[in-house]
């Protein structure tokens, strides 16, 4: 894995630096992918409370599979899917840790998907990071089970057809009506607003841990430039304009 450092040019400030929990590894999103922005939120998270040693990350399979290599914290790999059932072990062995899974929408809302009902069900005390970019991204751009309805992919070249692939699953108003969590809510990252409400999120969730009040959930409607064959702005506008009316923002359930 190449790594690289960024400094400021002579003569100039640096006015932007990589947070402290970041490793020098290099991301291997593709330009403008979302994952990036959500990555450095992770980190600037895990700074801001000042976590990092405690702290243990569940790396999915798909576009961040290659988390472990960008965190300066311990990580566990888990199989397709699996990845709050291997927190929840985690977190259950050691409860003096700090586990947050970060999973796609293929991840958790798919061949995780009870995996991710039961955690949440349960209250397991974990915190979970569910970057819904509406399609497979790693594996070609195959339809999710958060596609949106005439959405088009390598497996639906005329658009999700609702009548025979069913309509998308909204997981966090399906987690919020469950009595274990303590935290869902759903953000983006589109614009810089939003990419600060998203960072408020995700702290409140790792802070909602170390109370001991439960499972959380930060969802991030996130864009897959590559596989939208979009440009990043447009891939932006894309999540405001479409993305946003199957899958509105907000807190779906706070319980303090």
């Amino acid at each position: 894995m190449s790594t690289v450092e960024a400094k400021a040019p002579a003569g100039f400030a640096p006015v932007y630096t990589r947070p402290k929990s970041l490793s020098a590894a290099r991301f291997t999103y593709c330009p403008g992918c979302h994952h990036g922005i959500i990555t450095r939120l992770l980190a600037e998270a895990i700074d801001e409370l000042g976590i990092v040693e405690r702290t243990v990350g569940i790396a999915p399979v798909g576009c961040a599979v290659f988390l472990y290599e960008f965190f300066r914290c311990d990580f566990v790999q888990a199989a397709h899917g699996r990845a709050c059932a291997v927190a929840t072990g985690i977190k259950r062995a050691n409860p003096d840790l700090i586990v947050f899974s970060y999973q796609g929408d293929g991840d958790l809302a798919a061949i995780g998907t009870a995996e991710t009902v039961h955690a949440a069900n349960r209250g397991e005390n974990i915190t979970v990071i569910f970057v819904n970019n509406q399609i497979y991204g790693m594996t070609g751009g195959e339809m999710a089970p958060t596609t949106l309805p005439g959405m088009r992919t390598v497996t639906t070249p005329e658009g999700r057809d609702v009548r025979t692939t069913g309509y998308p699953l909204r997981m966090s108003e399906m987690l919020a009506q469950l009595e274990g969590p303590a935290y869902i809510t759903r953000q983006a990252v589109f614009d810089v607003r939003h990419v600060q409400m998203a960072r408020k999120a995700i702290i409140k969730a790792f802070q909602n841990q170390i109370e001991g009040k439960g499972f959380s959930l930060v969802e991030i409607v996130a864009a897959c430039p590559t596989n939208l064959r979009l440009s990043p702005p447009e891939a932006g506008r894309w999540v405001a304009e479409q993305a946003l009316k199957y899958f509105p923002l907000g807190d779906l359930k706070v319980r303090e």
